[in-house]
């Protein structure tokens, strides 16, 4: 299991997850464009020979408070590790920036996801009526919170 910082050059390979991992993938211009801005940051996972993408994470910390944007994992590549790792090193990441707590929003229901958050230290803090979109209506997230520093 290999974890690196990548920037703007990682783009394709992160819409590439992306995709794999979501129904509504962001594109490598989305991402290119994210990964300009300031505060932002993202983790790649690779590993094998040579070396493969597995998962990703991508989060913005300003003003001493960091984001998970969105965490990604190659659906073949689940249930290994991937998504914790990549959760330990982006707080890492944000508590070298001067954060003292990383957010998120996740679908309420995304039970996968919610057990990993809970298992990685993340309490629930509030929820988002209709914050994600979807054909059937939107969908409700539950916006929740890990302290940094502590």
């Amino acid at each position: 299991m290999n974890l690196r910082p990548v920037g703007a050059e990682a783009s394709f390979d992160l819409a590439d997850l992306h995709d794999k991992a979501f129904d509504r993938p962001w594109t490598a211009l989305e991402f290119e464009d994210l990964l300009k801005s300031p505060g932002v940051f993202a983790v790649l996972g690779e590993a094998g020979e040579p070396a493969e993408a597995k998962g990703f994470i991508l989060c913005r910390s300003i003003a001493g408070e960091a984001e998970i944007l969105t965490i990604a994992v190659d659906p073949a590549a689940r249930r290994r590790g991937w998504g914790a790792a990549l959760v330990e090193v982006a707080a890492g990441v944000a508590t070298e920036t001067g954060a003292e707590a990383l957010f998120l929003e996740v679908a309420v229901d995304n039970a996968a996801a919610i057990a990993l958050y809970q298992a990685t230290r993340f309490a629930k803090v509030g929820l988002r009526k209709g914050y994600y979109p979807h054909p059937d209506g939107a969908k409700d997230a539950v916006v929740m919170r890990r302290a940094l520093n502590t």
